[in-house]
């Protein structure tokens, strides 16, 4: 009633002792650079297929090797965090619809070869036709590429990743567009790369607004982002974007500031990926992330049930 003084104070969701409820990722370095790698190799691939059905071969052909690099620098890392090789052969024994990790596994090994074939056919010209169905090949599985590490760290139980299940692809995907058109302009003459410009401003654009939808979406949850060492990497990462875009945006076309332009970006694409891999692991790590959401939901339930 009005007027009454709250006698108990206001629970605080926690668990026994305080002790986290999820077992906090184990991963290294390692990991973030590889979802980086991956969403650079795919952005690239998509904007030399469609440079290269426009003539800009230039550009198509320097895009495609870059993918290329992107690729084997990311398998690497994954490789790397794996501990042996084999592991990765021993994922592709069985092919799981229903598990991310197995559809990415043999996303990336097709992925691969196509980006590759697609490359070398741009390069010394041999089997343009065979390149340029494996060119169509890659660019039909670079959506797949850019976002399944996304879906990967959703369909996990860590708060600050499954509850954003509806936004992470399309930041994922954002900023490997942003990071692609950076890379395609550091290494393009300025005026043949007009199109990697574009994607690079709208990527960076969209890569910010998706990520601060996301926050808001996340409401409490979004609180790493904010706090520590997560939310010293988020503010980087936007900076460095916004910062790059601008600079991409007003002096793209002289070859000095499109290379720094391009270089903030780029970073800021791969600061982004670690902000999102360390705010999952403080989210993991405190229980009242785990324990107020599962409350929510439980009372959301019970007040449709009557």
């Amino acid at each position: 009633m009005k007027g009454e003084r709250r006698m108990v104070p206001k629970a605080t969701p926690t668990s026994y002792y305080g002790q986290p409820i999820l077992k906090e990722h184990v991963w290294k370095g390692w990991i973030p650079a590889y979802f980086f790698a991956g969403g650079l190799a795919a952005g690239l691939s998509t904007i030399a297929f469609h440079s290269d059905r426009r003539g800009r071969k230039r550009l198509a052909r320097r895009s495609w090797v870059a993918s290329t690099a992107a690729l084997g620098a990311g398998t690497s890392f994954l490789i790397a965090d794996l501990g042996r090789p084999s592991r990765f052969h021993h994922m592709l024994r069985v092919a799981k619809p229903t598990s991310p990790m197995s559809v990415g596994t043999w996303v990336l090994s097709t992925f691969g070869p196509a980006t590759g074939l697609a490359a070398l056919a741009s390069v010394t010209g041999w089997l343009p036709r065979v390149g340029r169905a494996a060119g169509l090949a890659a660019a039909a599985l670079a959506p797949a590429m850019a976002t399944y590490t996304s879906v990967l760290l959703t369909d996990t139980a860590v708060p600050a990743w499954s509850e954003a299940r509806g936004e992470l692809p399309f930041v994922f995907a954002a900023s490997a567009m942003a990071a692609a058109g950076a890379v395609a302009i550091i290494v393009t003459p300025a005026a043949e790369a007009g199109p990697a410009r574009r994607a690079a401003v709208i990527g960076s654009l969209a890569e910010a607004a998706g990520v601060r939808v996301m926050k808001e979406s996340l409401g409490q949850l979004a609180e790493p982002y904010h706090e520590g060492h997560a939310g010293d990497l988020s503010s980087t990462a936007e900076t460095l974007t916004l910062g790059g875009a601008a600079v991409v945006a007003l002096l793209g076309r002289r070859r000095i500031p499109a290379v720094m332009g391009g270089l903030l970006i780029a970073a800021g694409s791969l600061a982004e990926r670690f902000a999102v891999v360390a705010a999952g692991s403080a989210s993991a790590r405190d229980p009242s992330y785990t324990v107020g959401p599962q409350k929510a939901r439980l009372a959301a339930r019970a007040a449709t049930a009557f």
